[in-house]
């Protein structure tokens, strides 16, 4: 069933101006997974196969699908994961941290 899913991926046309921007921000993102989400688009928007983007860059299937999707529909490359809220206050986070500079 994912695999008739992930076949289905719409293939994607992008302009010179387009495939430049991304080459850019390739050369110039630090993060590994915009990295990986640019080289996906750009095979995808080449011609290659889910699999063979897979394949090339190591990584599961699923995990090329979704930043492919993402690109066509939101035009989104960075991942959305800035963690999650922190459950102490800024005064109780410095009040352990001075505990534990004081006592290890």
């Amino acid at each position: 069933m994912m695999r008739i899913m992930i076949s289905l991926i719409k293939s994607i046309n992008l302009t010179t101006e387009e495939k430049i921007d991304l080459e850019a921000l390739h050369d110039t993102s630090r993060d590994d997974r915009v990295r990986d989400r640019i080289k996906a688009v750009l095979l995808r928007s080449k011609g290659w196969l889910t699999t063979m983007i897979a394949q090339a860059l190591r990584l599961n299937e699923t995990t090329i699908c979704r930043p492919i999707d993402d690109y066509v529909s939101k035009n989104k490359l960075a991942p959305e994961n800035d963690g999650s809220q922190p459950y102490l206050s800024q005064a109780q986070t410095d009040d352990v941290v001075a505990h534990i500079m004081q006592n290890t």
